[in-house]
């Protein structure tokens, strides 16, 4: 159960970053596709999943693709494992995604990380690409990446939730899924649970962040 009734809605990685230095919990919900992509990475046994701003963005506050990159490789480095990052765009090839994670890309190499596949943010389908089991999942994209590294660099602790189906999930079970990996994740230091919708301009990212408050709030 959580410990503190506190449980705030907000949108963008502005909205991820003032969570987190409040101490809240931050949890993104990006439906299509960042955090759907990543709960299904979760699915698959991925050891850990991560999210990164791309190169360009427009994020109000700070955000650091490159340290996102260092940190991923650190934590592969520690477990001999691979990493896959995420990218975008979706339908474009993976020289133009590659384009897009130089800073992440440079952060992983300077700790020595192996990019073992770059694969596009497919939500539920990403996982059939490439192998994901006991592999940290970096997922560099525009609003559910950039918010994710936004609350990070604010010192928040950050997990993902969604309301789509995923890759072993359907109905209501992923939302559930995320409700319980929040109150899991909630520590004595935290405030309360900020659920982050990726982007106020994205209808289903507002409505399944709303979704999953009520959630948390009503079924505590």
């Amino acid at each position: 159960m959580v410990k503190s009734e506190r449980i705030i809605f907000s949108t963008d990685a502005s909205g991820a970053y003032n969570a987190a230095r409040e101490g809240l919990l931050v949890m993104i919900v990006d439906v299509i596709d960042m955090s759907t992509t990543l709960e299904s990475a979760l699915d698959a046994g991925a050891f850990m999943i991560l999210g990164a701003s791309p190169d360009v963005n427009r994020a109000p506050v700070k955000v650091d693709p490159e340290g996102m990159g260092r940190l991923a490789a650190r934590e592969a480095r520690e477990g001999r494992r691979g990493i896959v990052l995420v990218a975008e765009p979706r339908a474009g090839t993976e020289k133009e995604r590659i384009t897009r994670c130089q800073k992440v890309i440079r952060g992983i190499e300077s700790e020595k990380g192996l990019i073992e596949a770059i694969v596009p943010n497919l939500g539920a389908e990403t996982p059939k690409l490439t192998e994901m089991k006991d592999r940290v999942v970096l997922a560099v994209t525009e609003t559910g990446g950039v918010a994710y590294d936004a609350a990070f660099q604010a010192g928040g602790r950050v997990i993902t939730g969604t309301v789509a189906r995923t890759l072993t999930q359907k109905g209501l079970q992923p939302a559930l899924s995320a409700c319980k990996r929040a109150r899991a994740s909630f520590g004595a230091h935290h405030t309360g649970i900020a659920v982050i919708a990726a982007s106020r301009n994205s209808l289903e990212d507002v409505l399944g962040a709303q979704y999953i408050a009520g959630l948390l709030l009503y079924n505590k």
